[in-house]
């Protein structure tokens, strides 16, 4: 099996798999799914990422957000190889370290990435965010009232269902009290095209220094929140250069500083959802930055 072959034939990995005609390579994926390196029979090679019974149209929903972020010409985004139920291979990139000009291409990128725009709030695909349900049917409503129905609330419950205490009573009313004064927040802009689990550890820094986009949640939502989930767990580097190009080629509404928080707070429920208590405290913190 080659890369071309592979691309006319995407359903056959699986079976080269299994018959050992593929080598496989462990590599740092994430915590949820097996991440390899698949070498083909011409010395090329693909990154594949699979779990074991996946929630039904999982890889569908990435692989859909890669199609529609790659569309709009203007961050980097890996090739769609082969999309699977239970498994997901894409372009291989050779990893390097970000330099200064990649993080300011970067920022620009994304800038023209989110210009390109949605037709609404959400996606016309169903949404996973982790393993989590995320849902993303499309929404009339203004980017405040939606935000607090379709990214806060859900992640609210879920946190809430999953039942490891990760949320004292205090949280749950703080979060109910942000999303009940969402308006007073400001910042409403018509939907941008954005990746929406865009931190640090989903840019994937080339040879060249390029960053390359990953792992999406991608939806129409605020291009805030893909600025602000960057600056989290130290930030991605040269953070500031990346910002400076952004807002050189695109300039921020008044008052984005002050909604940082809010933006983060979305992805720190979703982690409280998934991982427990260890997200507590990052909910509190954000909660009384708001």
């Amino acid at each position: 099996m080659d890369l071309r072959y592979l691309r006319e034939h995407p359903a056959q990995l699986p079976v080269f798999i299994q018959h050992q005609r593929i080598r496989e390579t462990p590599v740092p994926g994430g915590s949820i799914c097996t991440a390899q390196r698949l070498t083909l029979d011409d010395g090329s090679s693909v990154f594949a990422k699979s779990l074991a019974d996946p929630p039904e149209g999982f890889f569908a929903a990435e692989a859909a957000g890669l199609r529609w972020l790659r569309a709009a010409n203007a961050a980097p985004v890996p090739e769609i190889i082969a999309e699977l139920p239970s498994m997901l291979a894409l372009e291989w990139i050779d990893h390097g370290e970000a330099t200064p000009a990649g993080a300011e291409e970067l920022g620009r990128g994304l800038a023209g990435l989110h210009r390109s725009g949605a037709e609404a709030f959400g996606a016309p695909w169903p949404g996973y965010i982790g393993t989590l349900w995320m849902p993303n049917e499309p929404s009339p409503l203004s980017w405040g009232p939606w935000f607090a129905q379709f990214r806060l609330r859900p992640f609210l419950e879920a946190s809430i269902n999953a039942q490891t205490g990760a949320l004292t009573r205090d949280d749950i009313a703080g979060v109910e009290r942000v999303m009940s004064e969402i308006s007073s927040y400001g910042g409403d802009e018509p939907p941008s095209r954005i990746h929406g689990d865009l931190w640090p550890g989903n840019v994937l820094w080339d040879r060249r220094g390029r960053g390359w986009l990953v792992d999406p949640a991608a939806h129409g939502g605020h291009r805030e929140t893909d600025l602000a989930l960057l600056g989290l767990w130290g930030g991605v580097p040269h953070h500031d250069r990346l910002l400076a190009a952004y807002r050189e080629s695109w300039p921020l509404a008044d008052g984005w500083q002050e909604r940082v928080p809010l933006h983060r707070l979305y992805l720190m429920l979703v982690h409280t959802a998934l991982f427990g208590a260890a997200y507590g405290d990052s909910v509190r913190s954000l909660l009384r930055a708001l």
